[in-house]
């Protein structure tokens, strides 16, 4: 059975899970205690060397990138399908996968990890207002790739939509208002029963 090293607050995390759950793969979820350091110990490092979440294990076959995962996953349960049959449409998932932790999942990280973790003392607000500047200009390019559509690629939810869910979660708390096309498209993904099964609590 595939083994899940996770944190319940962990976007990538998330990722993995959604994808877990819209395929129905059986797991074992493994807590790795982020507050005790339980990711900087020897015995987690062995398995994930930069010490972070998540880690996927299958037999003694280790992956420990989210994307990566997810394309794991992908082409060991391929049904129900999370990416297009084509090359195209596949090469389009890739793209917006990409995309995502180039244009918002770092700045998102930015923004939200101080709001969510630490005292406002200790914020760079000028990190924190660049990070959103990217954010904002990065949405009215998915705007214009969403008008009219439902989801990214082939008009279907795809491991694009599985990547940004996380971060989209977290508009509200950036204060970030999604221009009308990205908003219905973060209110359908957002609904998703793999969404709201993996909502987190803080």
């Amino acid at each position: 059975m595939l083994k899940l090293y996770y944190h319940p607050f962990s976007t990538f995390t998330r990722r993995v899970l959604i994808a877990l759950i819209e395929k129905a793969i059986p797991h074992e979820l493994i807590p790795v205690d982020m507050a005790a350091r339980e990711h900087i110990q020897p015995a987690y490092r062995a398995l994930n060397p930069y010490g972070r979440v998540p880690t996927l294990m299958e037999d003694d076959f280790v992956l420990y990138e989210s994307t990566a995962i997810l394309n794991y996953l992908e082409a060991i349960h391929p049904s129900p399908p999370l990416t297009p049959a084509d090359p195209r449409g596949r090469a389009l998932v890739d793209m917006h996968m990409k995309l995502c932790d180039l244009e918002l999942a770092r700045q998102t990280g930015t923004i939200i990890f101080p709001k969510r973790f630490l005292p406002e003392q200790r914020w760079n607000r000028a990190e924190m207002a660049q990070a959103k500047v990217e954010i904002e200009q990065h949405l009215k390019i998915l705007e214009s790739l969403l008008a009219g559509r439902e989801y990214l690629v082939g008009d279907r939810y795809t491991l694009a939509e599985v990547c940004y869910t996380p971060f989209v979660q977290f508009f509200p708390l950036m204060d970030i208002a999604p221009p009308s096309a990205v908003g219905a498209w973060v209110e359908r993904i957002l609904n998703r029963p793999s969404a709201v099964q993996t909502r987190p609590s803080h």
